[in-house]
């Protein structure tokens, strides 16, 4: 065997693993399995379990970190630091960070915590995902639709993510492989009477396929009854080889390339994220990674580099790590823009505090917005804006409809009348108000500007693919 493979889902941090942790984990490489995510699920009495420190002791593994369902109903109460404060602190780490957010999701079968908690924290640790970009291990028992209509809602598409032990149906299987999930396999693929969940596996790419064990559960045959391993995920390569008409090597192959893909195994580049960027005589500020929208003409799915500049953030930066960020005299410049990888507007109070700041040193100062702002904080936050010379406003559509066609959005039908309110009164506050589209294939620009001319009274641009600025 000259291919490896990676068992995307352990739990080597259970305690039956205590006794002889180092010997399953090598007999894991001797069988090929050279990298094992191994999935911290947080709980009230002993926190995350040493997780972190557990992989720095072995090279082989890497971690993800979440809350499961049965313990959704105590992360509410949580005393500081949260679980989720603790997962944002690590992933800052260049050693030893989490390549996931998860396992998170529903469980409707066993009902550990109510359905309601479980929703909310689900929510909480999708918005996480994507504010530190990283992916999603999801869970799904007996709650299909459910599963599915929070992540979509939730935009879910934007950090991407796979469904961990897929026992569900093949609608669902297809409206996740539509959002670009991925969707991974255990050894209950061998089980003789799990010829649903082959069927599903007929159907999904391989491209698209994970391995893992989630041990010490559901042992392949022929270990069924044992205690499952990282090495036993071989079992289910072989498996999934047999039913897809590949060899064994082109399943490891494959799904190796796609565990590598989705959780960026390789360490972590030396390259930092730019929070102070410079394009043409601008200065750009990025300070948070999240959007309220995901958008299907972003590019933000496939590359962090903008101009040349790495603007992936391990963290949010507070005030005085944007202000140290600042290598050069602002007012040099003939404006700051607050626009980076995400929405600067989620973060309003920063923007506001930054922003006076640097006014009051005698920048000129732009906001790019996606114009949902009021939405998002439900208030008219536009009079606290006042110290902005000019907003820049995301219309990218003449409708409502078509607006939904190119863009997902929590807010739906409220998120393409809100942006013309928002639009309109910006104007009471801000002395330049701009009204930009992105030039998609399909999208009527010609419409799109009487909608910003005529009917709102403001400048219009059209942007380019990838630009920014």
């Amino acid at each position: 065997m000259t291919e490896h493979f990676v068992d995307t889902h352990a739990h080597l941090d259970d305690a039956r693993f205590d006794s002889d942790r180092a010997e399953v984990i090598k007999r894991a490489e001797e069988a090929g399995v050279k990298s094992i995510i191994t999935v911290g699920c947080w709980n009230a009495r002993q926190g995350f379990r040493g997780v972190p420190d557990m992989v720095r002791q072995y090279d082989s593994l890497r971690f993800a970190l979440g809350v499961h369902p049965h313990d959704a109903k105590d992360a509410k109460e949580a005393k500081d630091p949260t679980p989720f404060d603790l997962i944002r602190k690590l992933a800052g780490e260049k050693a030893v960070y989490p390549v996931a957010i998860g396992e998170t999701g529903l469980d409707y079968h066993y009902m550990n915590s109510p359905a309601e908690a479980q929703r909310a924290c689900f929510i909480s640790q999708i918005r996480l995902a994507r504010e530190l970009n990283l992916p999603l291990i999801v869970h799904s028992r007996e709650a299909e639709e459910e599963t599915v209509s929070i992540l979509r809602r939730e935009g879910a598409v934007n950090s991407g993510g796979v469904v961990h032990c897929f026992s569900g149906g093949l609608k669902m299987a297809e409206e996740l492989l539509e959002m670009g999930f991925y969707i991974s396999f255990t050894g209950a693929v061998t089980f003789p009477r799990a010829d649903k969940t082959r069927e599903v596996l007929k159907a999904v790419p391989v491209e698209r396929i994970l391995l893992e064990t989630d041990c010490p559960y559901l042992a392949p045959l022929p270990h069924r009854g044992k205690r499952c391993e990282p090495s036993f995920v071989v079992e289910t390569a072989k498996k999934i080889a047999e039913v897809k008409g590949l060899s064994v090597e082109d399943v490891a192959r494959i799904t190796t390339l796609n565990a590598r893909t989705l959780f960026a195994l390789e360490r972590k580049s030396d390259q930092q994220a730019k929070i102070a960027y410079p394009i043409r005589n601008s200065l750009y500020l990025n300070i948070t990674n999240r959007c309220t929208n995901f958008c299907t003409f972003c590019a933000k799915g496939s590359s962090y580099t903008v101009k040349g500049h790495y603007l992936r953030l391990a963290s949010e930066p507070g005030f005085e790590e944007v202000i140290n960020a600042l290598d050069s005299n602002p007012s040099d410049y003939d404006e700051v823009v607050f626009c980076g990888f995400g929405e600067p507007l989620i973060r309003l109070e920063l923007v506001k505090k930054v922003g006076l700041y640097l006014k009051k040193k005698g920048s000129r100062i732009r906001v790019d917005t996606d114009g949902l702002a009021n939405l998002v904080h439900g208030r008219n936050v536009l009079a606290e804006l006042k110290f902005l010379d000019c907003i820049s406003v995301s219309l990218n559509a003449p409708d409502s409809e078509t607006y939904q066609r190119i863009i997902t959005t929590p807010f739906k039908d409220a998120a393409y009348p809100a942006i013309l309110s928002f639009i309109k009164e910006a104007r009471n506050h801000i002395p330049r108000v701009v009204a930009t589209v992105v030039s998609v294939p399909g999208i009527d620009v010609r419409a799109c500007r009487r909608v910003a001319e005529d009917e709102l009274g403001v400048e219009f641009r059209v942007r380019e693919y990838n630009e920014v600025g």
